[in-house]
């Protein structure tokens, strides 16, 4: 059950700086108790088209579900603050959160509302607590990180987790889009983490090598090529290869990747795989892939590129630098 003392107490330390704002909004929400798991967008569509959730009753329903709201359902000093971080928007005498803020354990985080049809969207949902699962499995047995950078960072999640499990570590978050890189600052300082970033097509904008590469990316195709849905390739499979061939270029000696993605199957096959172990031939690396997930996102297969699969696979693909 939410504190409303709480969040009452929260919301007076107000600011009129945008992301010190929101970072405010989200140690309210927190601290007054609020849980929100993000779930797929389909699921979501189901829950909110069911008769009574037309209209938000409560913060998870306007912060987690996206309904619309009338502005009596916010105390005053939740609403105010909520205005000066940008989260707020009118809507045909109502009130929308452009952002949901979903958690992960006690932590939170900010992403794009619910439906993500935005070019510069920012995601977050099954395939996050997955890809979180995936590291934190890797971060307890793996050596520390001197350098690590989380590449296409979206709500910067991976990023985060590192820090927090080495604290000490010099880590780089970085993204293509600028709207992905403000949350993920906002999320990082919710977090008390503090991370480098950079505005950049893979890593062209950072210098030097890593120990640990790790990123989580769109791995669908994309008629409408929004940033963060389409992996690009022909099955959605190019942006995933790309981070593979960086990689290899800026590994340092023992350093790791680890990616999570979707792959299509057909006829059995994993042609992502193919193409994998093509790309890396016989040269200093090892490498290994492991399917976390046999069926994600069952609805691409209707039509469009991937109307060829019969599933699409979420897995895990680690490569490691021989030293």
């Amino acid at each position: 059950m939410l504190r409303w003392d709480l969040i009452m107490e929260q919301c007076n330390a107000f600011t009129s700086n945008p992301d010190r704002a929101m970072q405010q909004v989200g140690f309210t929400l927190l601290r007054g108790g609020y849980r929100f798991v993000c779930p797929t967008p389909e699921t979501q569509r189901r829950v909110n088209g069911r008769p009574g959730n037309e209209w938000a009753g409560n913060l998870v329903d306007i912060f987690g579900w996206s309904r619309p709201f009338r502005q009596d359902l916010l105390p005053v000093p939740l609403f105010e603050q909520a205005m000066a971080a940008g989260i707020l928007v009118a809507d045909e005498g109502a009130w929308r959160s452009r952002f949901r803020f979903s958690t992960l354990g006690s932590h939170g985080f900010f992403h794009s509302a619910f439906p993500t049809e935005a070019e510069d969207a920012v995601f977050f949902g099954p395939d996050s607590y997955r890809f979180a699962a995936m590291l934190a499995a890797y971060l307890r047995d793996a050596p520390s990180p001197v350098r690590a950078v989380d590449i296409g960072c979206g709500s910067g999640l991976g990023a985060i987790l590192i820090a927090q499990h080495e604290p000490a570590a010099d880590i780089v978050m970085v993204d293509i889009n600028a709207a992905a890189l403000r949350l993920a600052r906002v999320n990082a300082a919710l977090a008390g983490v503090d991370i480098i970033q950079a505005q950049s097509d893979l890593l062209s904008e950072v210098s030097g090598s890593f120990d640990l590469i790790v990123s989580n990316p769109p791995y669908l195709p994309d008629p409408r090529r929004r940033l963060y849905r389409n992996g690009g390739g022909k099955l959605g499979e190019g942006l995933s290869l790309a981070i593979v061939g960086t990689a290899m270029e800026r590994l340092a000696p023992g350093g790791t990747l680890l990616l999570y993605t979707g792959t299509a199957i057909i006829g059995g096959d994993n042609p992502f795989l193919r193409d994998v172990a093509s790309l890396v031939g016989l040269g200093d690396f090892v490498w290994e892939a492991v399917e976390l997930d046999p069926d994600v996102f069952g609805e691409e297969l209707e039509d469009g590129p991937l109307a060829v699969a019969e599933r699409i696979a979420v897995i895990c693909l680690t490569m490691t630098r021989q030293k």
